[in-house]
This record gives C-alpha cells, structure tokens and sequence, in this order.
C-alpha cells in the first residue's frame, strides 16, 4: 500500500465518482492506496474521455473527496 496526499487521484472526489465499492472507500477513508487499483475519472474534463486512474495518479483537476 502507498500513502496518498493531497492532488492525487486516490484522494479526489472524481476517484470512482460513480463507483461506490467499498475498495474506493477504503482507499479514501485511510488514504493509502494500492498502485494496480484502477477506477474511472469522473472529472468533467476528464469523463468524456473514459480515463481509467490510478489512486496515485494525479492531475490538475484535483477535488478533495468529502471526509468520511
């Protein structure tokens, strides 16, 4: 597991917006984050584009997840 900050993937809002599995959760409840886990960005930008991420990639389009 990696630890996640802030601006990357794992930790954004846009992480698996529409996916509410309970790795997603768990990935941002103790912001760490397994490198082969792979969700969509749901980004407005992004989502078009059906960009698959991982919790440690990272973009400017980053939004903070809600806490839990």
């Amino acid at each position: 597991m990696l630890k996640l900050t802030d601006g990357q993937c794992g930790l954004c809002a846009h992480f698996g917006e529409h996916d509410d599995s309970p790795q997603i959760v768990q990935i941002r409840i103790n912001g760490q984050g397994s490198a082969d886990v792979v969700a969509e960005c749901g980004h407005p930008k992004n989502e078009p584009l059906q960009l698959k991420v991982t919790p440690i990639s990272g973009c400017e389009g980053f939004t903070p997840a809600r806490s839990a």
